[in-house]
């Protein structure tokens, strides 16, 4: 890609992360390229919609969270709090914008279908579920883990414990407890279902 073709993808990218940052209202691809200062044709040609631009940006966020897991020395447990606690940080610093991607689809459908902004994500809690529940004693629960992970770790949610009171670190001790008390309890539920 050609460097002034780059430089604009990031724009549109910054600029709709700060938009949806501060507005209570939806935000518009013209506004975004706005504040980009760049056309709305040349957000255009980089993106067919809004939606478009926030998967982007969730991609690039999923990278970061990815490129954390791998650096990370740690393994099982250990290794899956750290990843946790990156991506609760991650939800705070980026805000409303991470609280904006919601879809119709279930999340088990769109992580088998190798939904783009995904992907990242599920490559950094992959290993670190799968050695977790191996651990645990409780064998690979797959799709159905990073489901778990997940269903408590959503950007709204990690805001709304936020505001109401609780801070960085209690909110992600808290969202980890409650990761592994529902791996503990979707591998028996399991168990009991194959008895």
């Amino acid at each position: 890609m050609r460097s002034d073709t780059e430089r604009n993808r990031r724009h549109l990218i910054k600029a709709a992360a700060l938009l949806f940052e501060n507005s209570p209202t939806p935000v518009s691809l013209a506004e975004i390229a706005r504040h980009a200062e760049v056309s709305t044709a040349t957000a255009y040609r980089h993106f067919s919609s809004v939606e478009e631009i926030l998967h982007a940006f969730r991609a690039q966020v999923g990278s970061e969270l990815r490129d954390f897991s791998a650096r990370q020395t740690t393994r099982g447990m250990a290794r899956l709090d750290a990843v946790s606690r990156y991506w609760v940080s991650l939800v705070l610093e980026h805000g409303g914008a991470m609280a904006q991607m919601r879809s119709h689809r279930g999340y088990i459908e769109r992580l088998r279908e190798n939904t783009g902004y995904l992907a990242p994500q599920a490559e950094a809690l992959s290993e670190p579920l799968r050695q977790t529940t191996e651990d645990l004693g409780l064998g690979d629960l797959g799709d159905e883990a990073l489901f778990l992970w997940n269903l408590l770790f959503d950007p709204r949610d990690i805001l709304d414990l936020i505001k109401s009171g609780r801070t960085e670190d209690e909110a992600a001790t808290r969202l980890v407890a409650a990761l592994r008390g529902a791996l503990v309890g979707w591998s028996a539920a399991e168990l009991q279902r194959r008895e």
